[in-house]
């Protein structure tokens, strides 16, 4: 899985010599497309598949512990190769995605592994037919077995809503010409548009990022070229998305699947009504926050209404001096080994040993990633570093990413992926060390000001603008289920999440209604967004605690991270006294950003 891949509110500024920017040394995983590594892991997975569905298939219910046992393990290797091929094409894609060898090159390895891994359906059709009592048996006999329990529950998790083996394995095969054919094509078309600003030639990256420049009409025309090529693409981007939605409507109408919701909340292993308890906490917090501090914002910059190309502008009191990526690494390492010198240990290789894509490049994905691999290599970080004062928050965030994947790859394949939810918990982390270490070392009431303002900005775009966008899911999905959506149906669905998310001083421009249209979440990952809210009110709390002077926090801290996927979020937070199934605990998020804007209301005077 690529977490993260954070397109859609980039703050940095386009040009800028930031210095020796690393590249992906992608030989890890293998030396090039036509490595012989490669080849043997593609012959001996089709063997192993074979292999094991001769030895399981219609067999599980009469297995002993042992036997049980070694179709996990022999299933989890399967998964590691599997994952091994996929993050090589797709690392290698994500560099250079109007590359047509590289497209094809993923296009292939995945035809391949679905071919290879046809016969594998079974397993988990018929591992959630077996008896609950005589599985219970068979972990109690087998530590080794027993360990895998939470692989289990989620698996199992899926029952109701199983499938037909026959439908399950249709599904299976033409999942590739499905939704993953089409976030292909979302990807090429997104990576291949042309935005023309004050003259250059930019690609969607650096156009966004000219949202954030300090010159007023720069941000303007930036915003109406973003909007006129958007728009010149809708009709494209809109059948995207209504192919996606109802494709989903269909697979989740078979399943029986309550809501369009429930598929994710299954796969982020949280309570629909813990979501929905965060996001009515932020909705009912929108005045008190981005409603609020916009104002204040708006005070700021002399103007009585905001416009969207100044959502994300500089402050007029902020230094337009750009971070260099050596500083930027010393901001971000210095900050973490104050934590703990553990955590700036773990992150040292990500910029020695070729673990970190940092420049901006035609061609190259938009947004920043931190992609785990596979548990016996490592992460993989991708960022267009262009040196603003938020890039550096994005290194530190993508960096605390690689360190929760490297801490729970010791869970092995199958238990080390972390759900969405708590995906998050050790990036926000990282950006809360970096963000409290420059704001401690701030000489100056206006340095502090920036600081505090760029955290808000930050907290609100994390906070508010996903909750939005899940508001904006929400709606797309009911909407979809009743028919066709044309494009103007869908931009109405998006405006009206917008003016209620941002507040009454914004003014929107004609053409920000498509704007939607280049959010990489809706395709991808469906109802993805509100992982990010999540992570960042659990953070909010956790670093609560850490301020209390909790002194074993970070060992407490470094469990939690080892533990992937192997503890539910209640477990997990029930050493530092939090719970987050309590509508207390967002609202104790909610109050630090709202007790930064307090601070910054109060500079006024």
């Amino acid at each position: 899985m690529f977490y993260d891949k954070r397109v859609f509110d980039t703050a940095a500024q386009s040009g800028g010599d930031f210095g020796d920017l690393p590249e992906w040394d992608l030989s890890d995983l293998y030396s090039s497309e036509t490595a012989p590594e490669l080849a043997r892991d593609l012959e001996w997975l089709n063997s192993a598949c074979v292999d094991f569905a001769n030895d399981f298939e219609g067999k599980l219910a009469s297995l002993n512990s042992t036997e049980m046992l070694d179709a996990v393990q022999r299933y989890e290797q399967i998964d590691l190769i599997t994952g091994r091929i996929m993050s090589f094409a797709g690392l290698r894609y994500y560099q250079l995605t109007i590359d047509p060898n590289r497209a094809k090159f993923m296009s292939d390895m995945q035809d391949k592994i679905t071919v290879s891994t046809t016969p594998l359906v079974f397993f988990s059709l018929e591992f959630n037919h077996l008896d609950e009592a005589n599985l219970a048996a068979l972990c109690a006999q087998n530590t080794d077995l027993s360990r895998y329990t939470p692989v289990f529950k989620r698996m199992r998790a899926m029952k109701p809503y199983q499938l037909s083996d026959e439908i399950e394995k249709f599904l299976h095969d033409q999942s590739v010409v499905g939704t993953a054919a089409w976030n292909r094509l979302f990807d090429e078309t997104v990576a291949g548009l042309v935005f023309v600003i004050e003259g250059d030639k930019l690609p969607l990256e650096a156009a966004a990022n000219k949202l954030s420049d300090q010159n007023r009409d720069t941000r303007e025309a930036a915003a109406r070229e973003i909007a006129a090529v958007l728009g010149n693409n809708i009709g494209l981007f809109a059948r995207v998305h209504n192919t996606i939605a109802k494709e989903k409507e269909i697979e989740d109408r078979w399943r029986k699947m309550p809501t369009p919701q429930t598929g994710r909340h299954l796969s982020n292993h949280v309570e629909p009504e813990v979501v929905d308890a965060l996001r009515d906490a932020v909705v009912a917090a929108y005045p008190k926050l981005s409603h609020r501090y916009y104002a204040l914002k708006a005070k700021w910059m002399g103007l009585e209404k905001m416009q969207i190309w100044d959502r994300n502008a500089p402050l007029p009191m902020e230094d337009e001096k750009l971070v260099d990526w050596a500083t930027a690494r010393e901001m971000v390492m210095s900050a973490y080994s104050d934590f703990a010198p553990e955590m700036a240990k773990i992150a040292e290789p990500f910029f020695t040993d070729g673990w970190i894509d940092a420049a901006v490049k035609p061609g190259k994905a938009p947004g920043a990633f931190a992609h785990p691999t596979v548990t016996t290599v490592h992460p993989y970080i991708m960022l267009n570093y262009q040196g603003k004062p938020r890039d550096v928050m994005t290194l530190a965030h993508e960096l605390g990413h690689g360190v929760h994947q490297v801490l729970a790859g010791d869970q092995g394949e199958l238990l080390s992926s972390t759900p969405l939810t708590l995906a998050e918990t050790a990036s926000v982390f990282g950006e809360m060390l970096t963000f409290r270490k420059l704001l401690t070392a701030a000489t100056t009431q206006k340095e502090r000001k920036v600081l505090l303002a760029g955290k808000v900005e930050d907290m609100i775009n994390t906070v508010v603008r996903q909750i939005a966008f899940y508001d904006f899911e929400c709606k797309l999905h009911a909407a979809r289920a009743s028919g066709e959506l044309t494009p103007n149906q869908i931009n109405d669905i998006w405006m009206s999440v917008q003016g209620q998310s941002l507040g009454p001083i914004f003014e929107f421009m004609d053409g920000y209604e498509t704007f939607w249209s280049y959010i990489p979440h809706f395709v991808h990952s469906p109802f993805y967004v509100y992982a990010y809210a999540f992570g960042d009110g659990l953070v909010n709390a956790l670093y609560a605690v850490y301020e209390e002077g909790d002194p074993n926090f970070q060992s407490k801290y470094f469990e939690m991270l080892r533990a992937g996927g192997s503890k539910h979020h209640k477990d997990l937070l029930a050493p530092f006294g939090l719970d987050a199934s309590d509508p207390a605990f967002w609202d104790k998020g909610l109050s630090m950003i709202s007790s930064m804007i307090d601070e910054l209301e109060s500079m006024e005077d």
